[in-house]
């Protein structure tokens, strides 16, 4: 094997070698755009990374990404457990989840913005529009995964489950929820992404604080360096976070 090569293979032996490819790929096609444009809509690679540095060091950003981690948080959370408790219900129960699925999957389809003035009518200017937002976002994937898995169950768990003699909490400690991990997870990975980007809308919107306010005022004051990189620090920690959440949802899949 040819020194040339062997770097290569070891890249592709940890896995690296494709991200590695699609990462330099995005920067050239990012630089490509930044030049094009003359930094006018979007900087390039070199000038966000440079501005992205001294932006670390200002409290300003600190104190956004405080704002946004707080409200996601608890978005997120609350869009996990109501959506699957909900979840669990309505799949044990067949005649609610066949009339309550296809009205969440209407909701799911609505553009989340058209609700803006009932969610600022309820919560008002804050945290709280900014957590409603999230968990309108995230709250429906959730319960349809959840769903889903408890509707493809093998009969023979819950007969299983009732022949045990098993109380309903037992039944989904011990039975139904280990066997829906899987798709539990794919749910829960995709309402990770959809409540954190409606928390984003919703500071947009009506909110003075966070990550998606600084991206609003790099717009309006037509600072692209701002608004380029907070759309890259959010890009980051997405691509992060969704790429530990499936790792995790391998580790649960039935061929891992």
């Amino acid at each position: 094997m040819s020194a040339f090569s062997t770097p290569t293979a070891r890249l592709q032996r940890t896995g690296l070698l494709d991200p590695l490819l699609l990462t330099a790929t995005a920067l050239l096609l990012w630089q490509a755009v930044g030049s094009w444009t003359d930094g006018v809509a979007v900087t390039g690679p070199a000038a966000t990374f440079a501005y992205a540095g001294q932006l670390l060091l200002t409290s300003r950003f600190w104190e956004s990404v405080g704002a946004t981690a707080g409200a996601f948080a608890m978005a997120f959370s609350l869009s996990a457990v109501a959506g699957l408790l909900l979840g669990l219900v309505l799949g044990l129960r067949r005649f609610a989840g066949d009339v309550a699925e296809p009205l969440l999957a209407g909701f799911y389809t609505i553009p989340k913005v058209t609700l803006y003035p009932v969610v600022l009518l309820v919560f008002g200017l804050g945290i709280g529009a900014k957590v409603a937002f999230g968990v309108m976002h995230g709250l429906v994937p959730v319960t349809l995964f959840t769903v889903a898995a408890i509707k493809t169950l093998p009969p023979v768990l819950p007969r299983t489950a009732r022949a045990l003699r098993l109380s309903p909490a037992q039944t989904m400690r011990w039975v139904l929820v280990p066997a829906c991990v899987p798709q539990i997870v794919a749910g829960l990975r995709l309402g990770f992404s959809l409540s954190l980007l409606g928390v984003l809308i919703g500071e947009m919107f009506s909110s003075q604080r966070g990550l998606g306010f600084l991206l609003v005022s790099g717009l309006a004051q037509n600072n692209v360096k701002l608004s380029t990189t907070i759309v890259l620090v959010i890009v980051v920690f997405a691509i992060a976070s969704n790429t530990a959440i499936l790792r995790l949802s391998r580790r649960f899949a039935p061929s891992a």
